[in-house]
């Protein structure tokens, strides 16, 4: 198997296909094998899981999976490296490379074609300028057991945040809606080719099987969420009056109270069960 974490054996062959990694696809070149090794193991991935892998690039992450998984369908835009792919993961019969942009993709449609009989699990090396977008799409798919993504380290932080954190934000509500998130590893940037300027961390993602809240309009929720955070420094009622013109700024003091909060809450100190009761009183008030 080739080592695609040994630059001296690399080089050359990329070059003898002329590919660069494309700054602006977010491709960096991961030079230290340990990396994708961790990611597969503490991914949880074994012979009884069927792997969605987003953004393969030159198959470090993918030989990792494909060793260890029932089978891996790993999802690439960059069709610039399907030679070099043939080369470094053509051997493994358990993998299918489909190309094309996963957000384009039916996830769920996808994960039930090609993983039947499989726990299907998702990972990837997500490239920084478009995890949020992948990451919304992998969980509010909700056809995984578990979610194993490396991203940069600020957005792993915010994501694993709990309230009152400066950290926790709208994307940290969503991600913990669908999933209980755990940080795992951090990854130097000395770790890639070229250096990115931050480093970048793993993050675990096991999906609920049950939510333990009870919320009457999901729609409504994340309304709730975003308006508590599109003011952050001012009280939640600001925040809530711009977000449901609706409500007014009496109507939304009065949802605060009705829900037993101090009428200066502010949003980022609330949980996931705070807000699912904000949420369902405001729902109930826009149906009267």
């Amino acid at each position: 198997m080739i080592n695609v974490c040994d630059i001296q054996v690399m080089k050359p062959l990329l070059a003898e296909h002329g590919f660069h990694f494309s700054k602006a696809k977010g491709q960096n070149f991961l030079i230290a094998q340990w990396v994708p090794e961790s990611i597969a193991i503490e991914s949880g991935v074994d012979e009884t899981a069927g792997v969605l892998e987003i953004g393969p690039g030159i198959g470090p992450l993918t030989q990792q999976l494909a060793l260890r998984a029932g089978k891996v369908c790993a999802v690439e835009l960059d069709t610039r490296l399907e030679p070099i792919l043939k080369q470094t993961v053509g051997q493994f019969s358990n993998l299918e490379i489909l190309w094309g942009d996963i957000l384009k993709q039916d996830i769920p449609a996808l994960v039930k074609e090609k993983f039947q009989g499989l726990r299907p699990m998702a990972c990837a090396n997500l490239p920084y300028y478009i995890t949020s977008p992948i990451l919304s799409a992998l969980l509010e798919a909700e056809c995984f057991q578990r979610v194993t993504v490396m991203v940069q380290k600020e957005v792993a932080v915010r994501i694993a945040a709990q309230p009152g954190t400066g950290d926790y934000s709208a994307f940290s509500v969503f991600c913990q809606y669908y999933a209980e998130p755990e940080l795992l590893f951090d990854v130097p940037a000395h770790c890639f080719l070229p250096q990115p300027k931050v480093t970048s961390a793993v993050v675990s993602l096991k999906i609920r099987e049950e939510k333990p809240w009870q919320i009457n309009d999901q729609a409504v929720f994340f309304r709730v969420v975003r308006a508590s955070f599109a003011m952050r420094r001012k009280k939640l009622g600001n925040g809530l009056a711009a977000g449901f013109p609706e409500l007014g700024k009496a109507g939304a003091q009065e949802v605060i109270a009705q829900c037993g909060f101090d009428e200066n809450v502010r949003g980022e100190t609330l949980g996931i069960g705070e807000f699912a009761r904000l949420a369902n009183e405001i729902a109930r008030r826009i149906k009267a």
